[in-house]
């Protein structure tokens, strides 16, 4: 799992039928302590998250396997939204 930030969303009018009624997210993986790493991630949305929330992304073929999205073409799929992270040493 990656913990991500949800930075904005996707609109594509054309895309694989199995993809008609997702939200698609950019979500930009950050570090526990919540400060940015580099990059961004496309993923689809199956919680209802929202814009600037911390959210838990799976990917590859876990991403497949959540809720509404068995046989969807996707990578990377936003499976909760974080309260809080702790990190004990």
């Amino acid at each position: 799992m990656i913990i991500a930030r949800i930075l904005g969303t996707v609109v594509s009018p054309h895309k694989d039928e199995r993809l008609l009624g997702k939200t698609l997210l950019i979500v930009r993986p950050i570090n526990v302590d919540g400060t940015d790493t580099t990059g961004y991630v496309v993923a689809v949305d199956t919680v209802g998250a929202g814009f600037h929330e911390r959210v838990l992304v799976v990917a590859g073929s876990s991403a497949r396997l959540a809720q509404g999205l068995k046989d969807t073409p996707v990578d990377a799929a936003i499976v909760g939204v974080i309260d809080a992270v702790d990190v004990s040493n």
